[in-house]
């Protein structure tokens, strides 16, 4: 039986892992689940599962995560301190799927137990590639992307070495706006563009989809996770969403990876990994679906490619500042401080004003260092935001 823990089991990409794991009960046994605001489904979610512990990350929220699960026999706890217990607990697979830089601790300490851990959280990555390839290394743990993009790679270099590796090309729908002018962009809400017109995901990875923010994150994910050169990286707009990711090889060749637009496909590859399992989605039907459609993505439209670009070339830190202020800038779009275009000017003037300060590149990526740039930012952006409402 394998012991896993869910981390972000609330979000989407931990309600599709719950889903595949309850159709087998008899396979697994729960350790923790963790989990943000959403304590009804929790708490639900611990006593489905049987769960040894349920955390919220909000310690202002344990009494009702007690109150709900009373009488249940699970343990609960809540706050930043609890959520590292949870991650230090002995479990054979753990998924990391806790939205956005707040990943990072858990998933550091999830990484020196050993074992497997499924990262969702792409955010680890970009703020502390190298920091998080050193700890698994270290320890011996095994690290499995489940980004659909970047589990498609994965599977694309199954058996490959990646020196006969020439390019890899990930995909992006284009979100919900991938057909408006830069004119109806400006005047773009929030609900607009959290429509995506494929794939069923959380509200904020949604309009990072509609700025092409998620994919810039997900070109600095492939290079940390694969170690390949940034001019190696390539992004088509696919309006389908069928073909997740191709693989270029020297010899000509690409190896695309195609599926329906279901999250269940990557988590299901690496919760059953190094096996590969039948999975509970639907069988593309490639006559009925008659076409697939690329187009290359227009950098004027969505310039936080090219800024990912530019954070890859500095290294450092400067990960850590992209996305933090990039989370900030998300947060201004939606309480209406900032219009939808104004997100990527907001983050490249952090870029721009953080740039000059000492050490950003040169300075030792350890989990403190990450946190202070990281707090920097979110003030830098504050200030920028302020400064365009004044």
């Amino acid at each position: 039986m394998k012991r896993v823990s869910i981390f972000g089991a609330t979000g989407s990409i931990g309600q599709n892992t719950i889903d595949l794991i309850a159709r087998a009960p008899q396979d697994y046994q729960v350790v923790a689940l963790t989990g943000g605001s959403n304590i009804t489904r929790l708490a639900a979610d611990a006593r489905a599962l049987g769960a040894e512990i349920a955390v919220t990350a909000h310690e202002d929220l344990r009494a009702p995560l007690m109150q709900a699960l009373e009488g249940s026999g699970v343990e609960v706890a809540a706050g930043p301190a609890a959520l590292l217990e949870a991650a230090s607990r002995p479990a054979d697979w753990i998924m990391s799927a806790i939205v956005g830089a707040a990943g990072l601790a858990p998933g550091l300490k999830a990484i020196e137990q050993g074992g497997t851990l499924a990262l969702a959280n792409k955010e680890s990555l970009v703020t502390a590639g190298p920091l998080v390839l050193e700890t698994a290394r270290r320890h011996g743990t095994t690290l499995l992307p489940v980004d659909s993009e970047h589990s498609a790679v994965f599977q694309a270099l199954r058996g490959e070495e990646m020196s006969a590796v020439e390019r890899i090309v990930i995909t992006a729908s284009g979100g919900a706006f991938r057909d408006w002018t830069r004119e109806q962009m400006a005047r773009a809400t929030p609900d607009e563009a959290a429509k995506h017109p494929n794939w069923d995901m959380g509200q904020r990875i949604t309009i990072d989809s509609a700025s092409m923010f998620n994919k810039a994150l997900e070109i600095i994910e492939t290079k940390e996770f694969f170690g390949c050169a940034p001019d190696q990286i390539e992004v088509l707009v696919h309006p389908e969403s069928l073909v997740h990711a191709l693989v270029g090889f020297t010899d000509g060749a690409l190896m695309a990876h195609v599926g329906s637009s279901d999250m269940r496909h990557a988590i299901g590859y690496a919760l059953h990994w190094p096996e590969r399992r039948a999975l509970p989605v639907e069988r593309l039907d490639l006559a009925r679906v008659g076409q697939l459609n690329f187009r290359a993505p227009d950098e004027a439209r969505y310039p936080a490619l090219r800024l990912a670009r530019e954070v890859m070339a500095a290294g450092g830190l400067t990960g850590a500042v992209f996305n933090a202020a990039k989370e900030r800038a998300l947060d201004g779009f939606l309480d209406g401080r900032i219009g939808f275009l104004q997100m990527a000017e907001v983050v490249e003037e952090v870029l721009t004003r953080l740039s000059s300060e000492c050490g950003l590149t040169n300075a030792a990526l350890t989990l403190d260092t990450v946190a202070q740039t990281d707090q920097i930012a979110r003030k830098t952006a504050d200030t920028i935001m302020a400064e365009r409402q004044a």
